[in-house]
This record gives C-alpha cells, sequence and structure tokens, in this order.
C-alpha cells in the first residue's frame, strides 16, 4: 500500500488545503492528513476542533484518514508505515522553507520521500493565517474554507470579540 502523509497545523483547514489533499488522494492508496500538536503553541482552534472540522470538510472518502500526532515527523511518517509525504507549494516563496525540510527529514529517515504538490490557481493566495485575519476583523470568508470552518471561525471570534 502507498500511503503519504500531509501534516500541517490547519488551524484552520483551507480550500488549498482540500485542494492538496484531494490531488494526494488520486495519487497514493491512503492519505493520512496528520494535524500537528505542539502544546508550546496556542492555536485559534484545539488540535481536537482541527481533527474534527478535517474530518467534516473531508467527508467520507474511503482512502482519507485524519491523525492527529507530536514530535517528530519522520517517527510519525515510519509508525504509519508511509512512503513519502506530501507537502503543497503555493508560491516560490514557499519553496526555501519547504526544501530545507524536505532535505532534513531525508536525512532522519532516507526511505519516505518529499512530494511537493500545487494546489489550483485559484488558491494559491490563500494561507490559514490571512483566513483567520480576515475572519477576524468581520469578513466574510466563505469564499476560502469549508461551510463548517467558516461558520467556527464566525463562532470563536463572536465570543473572543465579545
Amino acid at each position: 500500500m502507498r500511503r503519504v502523509i500531509y501534516p500541517g497545523s490547519f488551524d484552520p483547514i483551507t480550500n488549498g488545503h482540500l485542494d492538496v489533499i484531494n490531488r494526494a488522494a488520486t495519487l497514493f492508496d491512503e492519505v493520512v492528513v496528520a494535524v500537528a500538536f505542539n502544546d508550546q503553541k496556542q492555536g485559534l482552534f484545539s488540535a481536537e476542533e482541527r481533527v474534527s472540522l478535517l474530518q467534516e470538510a473531508s467527508g467520507t472518502k474511503p482512502n482519507i484518514r485524519i491523525a492527529r500526532f507530536d514530535g517528530l515527523l519522520m517517527d510519525f511518517a515510519r509508525r504509519e508505515q508511509a512512503t513519502a509525504v506530501v507537502r503543497g507549494l503555493r508560491a516560490v516563496s514557499d519553496f526555501e522553507f519547504e526544501f530545507q525540510m524536505a532535505l532534513m527529514n531525508r536525512k532522519l529517515e532516507p526511505q519516505i520521500e518529499t512530494i511537493f504538490l500545487m494546489p489550483a490557481e485559484k488558491y494559491t493566495y490563500l494561507s490559514s493565517r490571512i483566513v483567520k485575519e480576515i475572519a477576524r476583523l468581520g469578513g466574510d470568508v466563505s469564499s476560502f474554507v469549508p461551510v463548517s470552518v467558516a461558520k467556527a471561525l464566525r463562532e470563536k471570534f463572536a465570543t473572543s470579540n465579545g
């Protein structure tokens, strides 16, 4: 079985993330969307909320599984018996960081390849950070994220704003 890991914080998941997940699902037998949990970083959504939003957004596709992980990605990939890690590249500005990470991961685990996928052109400008900022300022993010995520963002910022 060809299993790939798609890691990220997904805080929150965007339509660009979903596009990469769906592209990977056509190339691999199983895509494990790995939600990174780091208790040293405070995200907008908890790890449990991010997993739940991803499960809802990815639907019932049989070859997509959502999992939570902490620690080294390569340790998680080994435990999952993955053959590759997929990373999304939106723009040239993403490449330098992703390239360094891919080389380091290859040093840690030479048997696991890193595959770069580009989202559809219409999603190249999207990032979770930008989506959160628009939502925080009361903007409409419904064309950038799944319906459930737009709702969760409205609720999150309604309670934090008061």
